[in-house]
């Protein structure tokens, strides 16, 4: 076979394009490490939060919401040793990891209804919520605004709340042998204008009587006094005669359904502490009512 017979090799060049097909790949899996980076970044403690029920709660789907907006995430429940409690574990972002601290209080919002009282409606499509709050003279950092700076008592083991905390202001205990209409979020009146609300009910210790726990809010705190009065406003206050006429009073329509208080105070009498008691009376005296106390109140 001479040399011109053998056959000769065939060069092929490679096409451009099929080698920047390699590189599709290589960038998509750059910009999932990206992605993965920036969330690990944004992403702040794990707490663990003791309920005595998880009804509604969800893993990947419940938020932890502080001041409406969201700072964390469900991401696991567990039943406690004793079966008694339920351990929700949670994963809080970035901008919420201040709150991983001493004094941060967490509870449950589910949509409650009731007469005069309507709660939590915004949960009705989206299922519970968690939120937290920070009391005041607590302190959790910056959590206010925002900060993740850590605070000097850092936490991650929470007792929650069975229902949402009371509002600033001063709390004093009602004694009545019948708290008649009254319930949790039933007003509370000073010459007719809302200045508190009703917190919590139970029966006094010896089961004599009903514990009426009121918060009057901050602003009018100083209108609670030593010597100031309380008495049942709710439904309708009915007295007359065959001479006199029917009379019917009803302090608003709110109290009529949800039950109401109100209270007067003297002037000369020093501010009340929180922790006070009072009894709660069934109607006001003449001498109440003629009480015209000129007391200064806070700012919003």
């Amino acid at each position: 076979m001479s040399g011109e017979a053998l056959p000769r090799a065939r060069l092929r060049r490679r096409r451009p394009w099929l080698q920047l097909v390699w590189l599709v790949p290589l960038v998509a899996a750059a910009l999932a490490g990206y992605l993965v980076w920036q969330r690990v970044q944004q992403l702040g403690p794990e707490i663990t939060i003791q309920f005595r029920d998880g009804a509604g709660l969800r893993v990947g789907q419940t938020p932890i919401k502080y001041r409406g907006v969201q700072v964390g995430q469900v991401t696991g429940m567990a039943l406690s040793e004793d079966r008694e409690r339920v351990l929700v574990r949670a994963r809080l972002e970035k901008a919420g990891a201040a709150l991983a601290a001493e004094g941060t209080q967490f509870w449950v919002v589910r949509p409650q209804v009731g007469w005069g009282n309507v709660t939590g409606l915004g949960t009705v499509i989206s299922g519970p919520e968690i939120h937290a709050q920070v009391p005041r003279g607590a302190r959790a950092g910056n959590a206010s605004a925002g900060a993740s700076a850590p605070s000097s008592a850092e936490r991650t083991e929470f007792s929650g709340l069975e229902r949402a905390p009371s509002p600033p202001g001063v709390r004093v205990v009602l004694k009545a042998e019948r708290p008649v209409s009254l319930r949790p979020g039933s007003p509370v009146y000073y010459r007719g204008v809302e200045v508190g609300a009703v917190h919590e009910i139970q029966l006094a210790p010896n089961a004599t009587a009903a514990d009426i726990h009121v918060v009057v809010f901050q602003r009018y705190a100083q209108l609670v006094r030593t010597g100031s009065a309380f008495w049942n406003v709710s439904g309708l206050s009915v007295s007359g005669g065959i001479l006199k006429g029917i009379q019917v009073e009803l302090e608003s329509i709110r109290s009529l359904v949800a039950g109401g208080i109100e209270f007067a105070s003297p002037e000369k009498s020093p501010p009340a502490r929180s922790g006070t008691t009072f009894f709660l009376h069934d109607a006001p005296r003449k001498e109440w009512l003629s009480w015209n106390a000129r007391i200064p109140i806070g700012k919003e």
